[in-house]
């Protein structure tokens, strides 16, 4: 949502947050039914920390910078500036490309859930993707923060 030059939107992983819960009921149920396993205590940890640090993306534009975090707890973030960005374009990405983080034909792509992203290419060179369930919104807050920067 775009609110006085500012947009942030939070993408849920869906299809990742079910999975993981699924799997940690199934060890918390074997682990109820026939003990507590050290091997369960591990994968039950990462299983938590695989929600905490991967269950969600958060994409951010503000007046300066550009900035993606995954998870509530926001461990994994990255932050682009704002005047390094030369264009952002809405994409479909092919479902080969995959979720989380990975290099595709096209630079990095930061992805959640879905195949929409915004490709934004930055001065360097440097093209990588964000996906999003708003792609059309993620790419006008860019280009409406772009052209602020060009005309302050």
């Amino acid at each position: 949502m775009l609110r006085g030059g500012r947009y942030e939107h939070t993408q849920r992983g869906t299809l990742l947050i079910g999975a993981v819960s699924a799997v940690i009921f199934l060890i918390l149920a074997t682990a109820y039914l026939f003990g507590i396993e050290w091997i369960a205590i591990i994968v039950l940890g990462i299983m938590v920390f695989l929600l905490a640090i991967m269950s969600t993306l958060t994409a951010s534009v503000g007046d300066d910078t550009l900035t993606i975090r995954f998870g509530p707890v926001g461990l994994i973030r990255k932050t682009w500036p704002i005047s390094g960005i030369v264009s952002a374009t809405t994409v479909t990405n092919q479902w080969i490309y995959g979720w989380g983080i990975r290099w595709t034909p096209h630079g990095r792509l930061y992805n959640i859930s879905g195949s929409h992203a915004v490709e934004v290419l930055m001065f360097s060179g440097e093209k990588f993707r964000i996906g999003t369930d708003e792609p059309e919104a993620l790419r006008t807050a860019i280009e409406t923060a772009r052209i602020g920067i060009k005309n302050p």
